[in-house]
């Protein structure tokens, strides 16, 4: 089994997946490979949505790379607080993930363009998901490493960047100075920036609090999303498996429906030859007694004229 082979199932419109990766596995099966009709046989189905995201990584990796490039680059500026480089990054990151959305809807629809059903589906494809799936890569290097490979399974979501942190900065006057020179007491321009100060502070503190605490809120949700999503994951390997299951018990029967036809035409083919085994058989018994008849005619006739 080769890559190639993974790619153009993946490449497949998610109402096609199934059928070529069976015809897929049963290439296996025919050809002995039990190993690889068993690799292919736990591929999972994408989504619409990663199947439009996988389309990107596997025809445009150019585009990928760029995108991973990029979220370097913000991470980098996270970490170093760089305000005026994150504005400017973020702005990028709109302009890229627009276009990259633009570059996936464009192969999507091209690749369900040949059938009549597909045009239909091409017109309501969940960008959506698909720029979430996109924006979640930029932030976290797993999601990134996973859309790289071209086998999404589903879509994929992100809270959001959320703010940088600011330092705390302390404006410093001249009374500043003087307060550290002279002691005594304060004049009314130090009372007065005190106040204001301490109004600040506060002012900062309980943002910071706010903050905080929708990060946590955020945190929570995305503890039970993930949850939610593993539990999600577990049920479709457990449809996904009964599927498989039912599909090779239909095999099976289809198999010996096969077999049980073969011998009911040959049963049928055996009745005939008995039938005229028959046929024949009858004809000769009917000769047979016809002619006793005619020789028990003749010995009475000899009989009768017996000389004295």
């Amino acid at each position: 089994m080769t890559d190639a082979l993974i790619q153009r199932l993946y490449e497949e419109p998610p109402d096609g997946f199934v059928a070529a990766r069976t015809a897929a596995i049963n290439d296996a099966k025919q050809a002995g490979d039990r190993e690889a009709a068993k690799r292919l046989a736990a591929l999972k189905k994408p989504t619409v949505a990663a199947w439009v995201v996988n389309l990107l990584a596997l025809r445009r990796p150019d585009l990928i790379e760029e995108l991973v490039d990029l979220s370097t680059a913000l991470r980098d500026a996270q970490r170093g607080l760089d305000g005026d480089q994150l504005r400017e990054l973020n702005a990028q990151r709109r302009k890229v993930v627009s276009a990259l959305v633009g570059a996936a809807r464009k192969l999507a629809t091209e690749a369900l363009a040949a059938d009549p059903r597909g045009r239909a589906e091409a017109a309501k494809l969940p960008l959506g998901e698909v720029e979430a799936t996109l924006t979640a890569a930029l932030a976290e290097p797993a999601v990134a490493a996973q859309v790289r490979t071209g086998r999404l399974i589903r879509a994929a979501a992100y809270a959001g960047f959320g703010e940088v942190p600011r330092p705390r900065l302390r404006l410093v006057s001249d009374t500043d100075t003087d307060a550290d020179e002279t002691e005594g007491d304060a004049d009314e321009g130090e009372v007065v920036e005190f106040p204001q100060q301490s109004s600040r502070d506060r002012h900062a503190a309980e943002r910071r609090r706010l903050w905080e605490q929708r990060r946590r809120e955020l945190r929570r949700e995305l503890s039970a999303a993930q949850a939610a999503e593993r539990r999600a994951d577990e049920q479709l390997e457990r449809a996904e498996a009964a599927e498989r299951d039912a599909g090779h018990r239909v095999e099976d029967l289809d198999a010996e429906l096969a077999e049980l036809e073969r011998r009911r035409t040959e049963a049928q083919a055996d009745v005939a030859r008995r039938k005229q085994a028959r046929r024949v058989a009858e004809r000769e018994t009917a000769a047979a007694r016809r002619q006793v008849g005619d020789v028990q005619a003749a010995l009475e006739d000899l009989e009768s004229d017996e000389p004295d």
